[in-house]
């Protein structure tokens, strides 16, 4: 029988007998994997978190009770039940459903997630809003077991436990979040769930409660009284309890009835709470379970037409191979990561240089400030974290690393628009995050030769922290030659002209260099300039450059408010320069989800906009 095909709202899935909903949550799993294999997506997370989201809607009554997820990796049943089932096949794809939570999407995502670590923060200001209003909704928060090595979590749960308002926190507890889970919480949620005699004890008490009459409530309350003996003795305490919880489990996060079960007997309860259920990521999918880091995202299916041939290996492919490089010469040089060590390119340098790897789990302000003990022993450290994962860190910037002059290099993968992940994931904000921060450097490669240049530069380096920020594409070029030290704040012109300058950064210096193809047809000379160092800029070209051209362009893929052009802007009129100059990049906008082409296509930053663009300012 056909059930999520007509589950229009989570009401409708209250319908159906509580024994066939692992029918339902069969269905789910066979729909998600079908159309993510063919769409793309994140696979894994959600098939691993399916019979909780059924229960959790099955038991709850949603919009009204407030369901707080952590992130988008595991919610697309939660779409799917919430009315987004035609929808659906849409997911992450251009001006379809978004790939995350999205407060104006649906009234059930209730909190957008996009970044891990957030949803008990958010769920216990619900919760304290709801009560300042005598109302009495519930408030549920969904969290993976990875997202607890976030302070934040952690911060969350102390003035929960303290503030002693309602409020479910359910761990999802798979042992994974992208990269493998690491760290001591790690090891205590595994000590948990596999200490035998206390499960086994915990399970024949759950049975027999099942048994018994509802009038047997006196032996009902001994048996549970038994229960919480025994964890005692065998657990001597939880640090969830002893944050001012009352802990529950551990569970099994695929046995819906007794999900539906638990929470129901839960649900009630005045008091934070945790329940701990024990998932398997890509549950259902045997190669999925094998491989979950594999298949925590898949690829769109390619066909013939629109498979495209790479010349040159992507960033984070060239920054992998570079770093081992760079080791294998220099024994100073170590590597931090936030839990992606796949997502960055570092798996070949974790394996080969295992003593000088650490994965510090979903935690970047503890990798920014670690990396600055590990800088003032003299070691090189290379912290690399996607663009937008970086702002959480950022206090830890300017406070441990800039203020100490700490010579910490700093990766920055994902700058730029990143495609279907979204909003939440581009990294267009990094050159005006950091621009602002005194004793930095900035840089961004042309190609992956540059890189190669960069980060040799950059563990050269013994002054200031140095950051390198690269986008999520091919990196154009990469030959793997012996590096070059490169001049801190040098650019380098790439073609001479006379009638208009572009200066561009990154990803927009190619794209520049095709527009100066298209100028010349229409009689117009421009000088292309790569910008590989935003700050400092080179200082020395810029003097004689505006002496020379009354026409300039910026072009970056950040934002343009506090970017680079704001930068030349700001130059140019500290030196009383009366030059034109025309700045072009991610406007003061949130930009959805889409491939990465077609974003920047409507943001003007693909060759042929950005040449309209161009050709209008320097033809007026």
């Amino acid at each position: 029988m056909n059930y999520i095909n007509k589950i229009k709202k989570p009401n409708d899935l209250k319908d159906i007998p509580r024994e066939n909903l692992v029918d339902v949550c069969d269905e789910l799993r066979i729909h998600i994997t079908k159309t993510i294999n063919e769409i793309g997506g994140h696979l894994a997370p959600t098939l691993g978190a399916i019979e909780v989201t059924t229960a959790v809607h099955y038991v709850f009554d949603a919009p009204r009770d407030k369901i707080v997820w952590d992130t988008g990796h595991q919610a697309y049943a939660h779409k799917i039940l919430t009315g987004r089932y035609d929808n659906f096949p849409t997911i992450r794809k251009y001006q379809g459903l978004s790939g995350f939570l999205k407060r104006s999407e649906s009234e059930y995502d209730v909190f957008g997630a996009g970044h891990a670590s957030t949803s008990i923060s958010a769920a216990l200001g619900i919760a304290a809003s709801r009560n300042l209003e005598n109302d009495d909704f519930k408030v549920v928060s969904i969290i993976g077991d990875g997202a607890l090595s976030g302070g934040l979590a952690f911060e969350a749960m102390n003035n929960a436990g303290n503030i002693k308002k309602q409020l479910l926190v359910i761990v999802n507890d798979n042992d994974m979040s992208i990269s493998p889970n690491v760290g001591a919480f790690r090891n205590y949620l595994v000590k948990i769930a596999t200490n035998k005699h206390y499960n086994r004890f915990r399970k024949w008490i759950y049975n027999t409660i099942k048994k018994l009459p509802k009038s047997l409530n006196i032996v009902e309350s001994f048996l549970r009284k038994a229960e919480s003996s025994a964890k005692n003795f065998f657990l001597p305490t939880t640090v969830f309890e002893d944050l001012g919880f009352r802990y529950f489990g551990p569970v099994d996060g695929h046995n819906i009835i007794e999900l539906v079960d638990i929470l129901e007997k839960i649900k009630e309860l005045d008091a934070p709470v945790v329940l701990h259920t024990i998932t398997k990521k890509g549950k259902g999918l045997d190669y999925a379970e094998n491989d979950p880091i594999k298949y925590h995202g898949v690829k769109e299916r390619k066909t013939d037409s629109n498979v495209k041939s790479e010349k040159a290996p992507i960033y984070q492919n060239v920054f992998g191979e570079v770093m081992c490089n760079l080791a294998k010469e220099n024994k100073n040089i170590v590597a931090i990561t936030a839990a992606m060590r796949e997502g960055t390119g570092l798996v070949n340098f974790s394996s080969k240089f295992s003593d000088r790897f650490y994965d510090v789990g979903i935690a970047e302000g503890h990798a920014v400030t670690f990396s600055g003990g590990l800088a003032t022993e003299n070691k090189i450290p290379v912290v690399a974290i996607y663009s937008t994962f970086l702002q959480r860190a950022f206090d830890h910037i300017i406070h441990d690393i800039s203020l100490q002059n700490l010579p910490v290099i700093f990766c920055l993968d994902r700058s730029g628009l990143v495609g279907e992940d979204g909003a939440t994931h581009h990294g267009v904000l990094d050159i005006a995050y950091l621009r602002c921060i005194q004793n930095i450097i900035i840089s961004a490669p042309k190609d992956g030769n540059e890189l190669n240049n960069l980060l040799y530069t950059a563990s050269l380096n013994k002054k200031t922290p140095f950051t390198i920020r690269y986008p999520k594409e091919s990196s154009v070029v990469f030959e793997n030659s012996t590096p070059q030290k490169l001049s801190i704040g040098s650019w380098e012109v790439l073609k001479s002209g006379e009638d208009v300058l572009i200066l561009a950064v990154g990803s927009m210096v190619h794209k520049s260099l095709e527009v100066s193809k298209k100028l010349a047809e229409n009689n117009f000379s421009a000088e292309v300039v790569n910008c590989r160092f935003i700050k400092p800029m080179d200082i020395d070209y810029l003097s004689s450059a505006f002496k020379k051209f009354t026409k300039i362009i910026t072009i970056e893929e950040g934002v343009i408010d506090g970017g680079f052009g704001e930068g030349v802007l700001n130059w140019s009129a500290k030196n009383n320069f009366s030059t034109n100059i025309l700045t072009l990049g991610v406007p003061n906008r949130f930009v959805d989800h889409g491939p990465r082409d077609v974003l920047l296509k409507e943001i003007g930053l693909d060759s042929v906009t950005l040449y309209e663009n161009i050709f209008n300012f320097i033809r007026d």
